[in-house]
């Protein structure tokens, strides 16, 4: 998977995630084929996956999502681009083979069209490629592409959440409980609980009612999840499985909404995952936006 800077937000990242390398910017071009806004792209496997925007007749935000080019799912990689690694046995060497996050990372802005609006919170895609997978086993540990739209803005903030000896993803101790700070309850659907915080990402909020957890266990094609950080939400993410893009799906689902929001603007109702049988594109999208304005938080209850 090619690596790509984006300039236009002038990224000052450390050494330590100085994994963010040229690839291509589309801008604003439009994809006729599918009246999308192309926004930025990066290679994936034997083709790319790029960014894009739909807008209605008025002007409003329709869809934001990734698309996948017809061969984008074929020849992808095994294994770890090698970042957010970590002495995890801590005999002062670390193993790339052992001791890296098994997945590969691209971040991707949205088209500038919808991201630089003010009424549209949604900035930008963190894209990861997982070969086997992730926690928790038998559940996630399948091979899947995590979809992460992230509200924060700056990109810097996220890339500093830096790798350590906490938790089961291995993220510095500092970062895992500021990852894990409660939200306040009107900014969390109530079927959410926090589980892992992940290096470069932030904490992850899955859903207690989540089909493929006990005591349904239905095998995982696709989950959704929120993301929060430092007692804010921080991204909305679809887990999608490659096996279940290969069939070829044309799917919506609802998303569980929080009762409000701490940023007036633009907010998906739906999560979509499709297939083009004209272009033989995949797409996962968010979409159905409604406007919602801005709440004050609610009180975090005390633990009992």
């Amino acid at each position: 998977m090619a690596r790509w800077k984006y300039v236009g937000l002038a990224l000052l990242v450390s050494a330590a995630t100085a994994f963010v390398t040229a690839c291509g910017s589309l801008g604003g071009r439009t994809d006729a084929s599918a009246g999308r806004l192309l926004g930025w792209r990066v290679d994936l496997g034997k083709g790319t996956v790029s960014s894009y925007a739909e807008l209605d007749d008025n002007g409003k935000p329709s869809a934001i999502g990734i698309v996948f080019s017809p061969t984008a799912l074929d020849g992808l990689p095994t294994g770890s681009d090698g970042h957010h690694c970590f002495d995890r046995n801590k005999d002062g060497v670390i193993d790339p083979a052992t001791e890296c996050n098994e997945t590969f990372e691209s971040v991707i802005p949205l088209p500038d069209s919808v991201s630089r609006r003010s009424d549209m919170p949604f900035k930008w895609v963190m894209f990861n490629w997982n070969s086997h997978g992730h926690i928790p086993p038998g559940i996630w540990d399948v091979p899947h592409f995590d979809v992460h739209f992230y509200i924060e803005p700056r990109i810097t903030t996220i890339l500093a959440i830096r790798s350590g000896a906490c938790g089961p993803e291995f993220v510095s101790c500092d970062h895992w409980e500021i990852g894990r700070k409660p939200l306040p309850p009107n900014y969390i659907h109530p079927d959410f609980v926090v589980g892992a915080v992940v290096p470069a990402m932030g904490g992850h909020w899955r859903d207690g009612k989540d089909p493929v957890f006990p005591p349904q266990k239905q095998p995982f094609t696709r989950s959704w999840l929120f993301g929060g950080y430092d007692g804010k939400v921080i991204f909305y993410e679809n887990m999608v499985t490659r096996a279940f893009l290969l069939s070829r799906p044309e799917v919506c689902d609802p998303i569980k909404s929080p009762k409000a929001v701490a940023l007036s603007g633009f907010y998906p109702t739906l999560s979509c995952v499709r297939y083009d049988a004209k272009t033989s594109e995949y797409t996962v999208s968010l979409e159905k936006f409604v406007l919602r304005e801005a709440s004050a938080a609610e009180p975090i209850p005390t633990p009992k």
